[in-house]
């Protein structure tokens, strides 16, 4: 399956839980959020690929992350027009609009209008929802 297939991944709750460590799934599938500061890649700013937990589907590209001080990754663009999909979000008293892989359905975090340029956008990630890919590894 190549990088720009948006094929979906389906597979049942048991297979999920299976796949994934409890956090995993309880942000990618329940819709979860970890806590500020304390999730995988907040800080961290090597050169490579963020692809999803669930199905390995590219995300983002260490070129378009940001510290934005917000405690979770933050990235300007997706990796494609077609990475992620965008749903309304109105839970906690808030609208918002998350993000989930366009391939597997998972949760990944959420979009906020207040990035830098040039998109202007801070895709704000659970970075449990996602794995490192390193460059030229």
């Amino acid at each position: 399956m190549s990088d720009t297939t948006t094929a979906k991944v389906r597979k049942t709750d048991a297979e999920w839980k299976e796949q994934l460590t409890p956090e995993q799934y309880r942000i990618t599938r329940q819709h979860g959020t970890e806590r500020a500061f304390t999730g995988p890649y907040w800080d961290s700013f090597e050169t490579g690929l963020y692809r999803c937990v669930g199905c390995n589907a590219p995300l983002f590209r260490s070129d378009t992350k940001f510290d934005a001080g917000c405690g979770w990754p933050s990235y300007f663009e997706a990796v494609s027009p077609v990475a992620v999909t965008e749903h309304r979000d109105s839970s906690y008293g808030m609208v918002r609009t998350e993000i989930r892989c366009s391939r597997c359905d998972a949760h990944l975090g959420h979009v906020f209008p207040d990035g830098p340029p040039p998109t202007g956008l801070r895709y704000c990630i659970n970075g449990h929802s996602m794995v490192f890919e390193e460059a030229g590894k």
